[in-house]
């Protein structure tokens, strides 16, 4: 039978998981009502707490490091949202940011050195990543905003990628289109086996394999050139080509510009599913159909599992974000067909 997890109280209780935590350690006045009630689910659910994590409350610096690569290359709009995510959420458990821009091994034995934090998040993770030694050895907990390839013994979470990758596919072929494009990640990020890159392909290619349709992988430069370059290549090399799949938010803009350039009406003659930001999308002077990157709400989640771990839980798991689809009429059947 599975143990009851601080989670389990929370949810039993219908409080957050940090009031769990003030209950369990009296570090904050509770109300009467609220604290019975964690307490009545506690009893019910049979719930105890880690022992070290209790005897570790008291010396904890309530400081989350987090991990942000900020290189060449980087989105920073879109990195911005997970770090939104996670500064905001963490002051609602009374826990500052410690924010890093050391991303590599070093960096994780430098925090484990210094005593300043009480947990790490790392982002941008790659499938076979250089750190997962130093962050399996690693006592503090951490959390992965990625899934690698092997996550035994890491907790991890992230967008379904490959999901949205057969949602899109999924979309693109009920509306009649037989030859689909994935304009993805650049070369770079693919060469580097970027995890979220890696399962957006792999996604689509296998949804496409599926549904009995064409799919390619056109990388792009995460800039407006590099999407007009990209959609160049696509016309070039996939002539037929009436379904795009583009996951690459910074090149987005560039690749509708070059369409428009090149006599293409979206949807008539090119239909565009985007996985990208809400809020990215909803500047394009094109509407565009997306399957979002809910940046914000992963943010939110890996300071949940931190807070979760801090009180006690112990469970390495890997949550994925269900991937969404909103119609936003970019996609249709192909120029003289009907969908079905």
């Amino acid at each position: 039978m599975r143990m009851a997890t601080i989670g389990d109280v929370a949810r039993a209780a219908g409080v957050s998981v940090s009031t769990v935590s003030y209950v369990l350690s009296g570090k904050r006045t509770i109300s009467g009502p609220t604290r019975d009630r964690v307490q009545r689910a506690i009893a019910d659910l049979g719930y105890r707490p880690h022992a070290g994590a209790r005897a570790l409350a008291s010396s904890r610096s309530n400081v989350i490091a987090l991990m942000v690569p900020f290189r060449p290359g980087i989105n920073v709009q879109i990195i911005m949202q997970f770090v939104g995510g996670v500064v905001t959420t963490a002051r609602e458990h009374d826990h500052d940011v410690l924010v890093l821009t050391q991303d590599d091994a070093q960096g994780i034995d430098r925090v484990a050195a210094s005593s300043t934090a009480d947990a790490l998040i790392v982002m941008d993770i790659e499938s076979d990543d250089a750190r997962l030694p130093a962050l399996r050895a690693l006592a503090l907990p951490s959390i992965l905003i990625g899934v690698p390839d092997d996550t035994t013994g890491l907790s991890c979470v992230d967008l379904d990628f490959a999901g949205a990758g057969r949602l899109a596919v999924r979309e693109l072929a009920g509306h009649g289109h037989r030859r689909l494009v994935l304009v993805g990640a650049s070369q770079d990020r693919l060469d580097h086996r970027a995890n979220y890159a890696v399962r957006m392909r792999q996604g689509v290619l296998d949804q496409a394999t599926a549904s009995g349709v064409e799919a390619a992988v056109v990388p792009a430069e995460p800039t407006f050139s590099g999407g007009a370059a990209a959609l160049d290549a696509v016309l070039d090399a996939h002539p037929g080509t009436t379904g795009l799949v583009v996951h690459n938010e910074a090149a987005l803009g560039g690749l509708l510009a070059r369409a428009a350039e090149r006599g293409l009406r979206v949807p008539d003659d090119l239909s565009v599913v985007a996985v990208s930001p809400a809020e990215m999308a909803a500047a394009l002077p094109v509407p565009v159909s997306i399957i979002e990157v809910p940046g914000e709400r992963i943010g939110r989640i890996a300071v949940e599992m931190v807070i979760a771990r801090l009180s006690g839980e112990d469970l390495a798991e890997t949550r994925l974000v269900s991937a969404t689809f909103t119609d936003r009429g970019s996609a249709a059947a192909p120029a003289g067909t009907s969908a079905g």
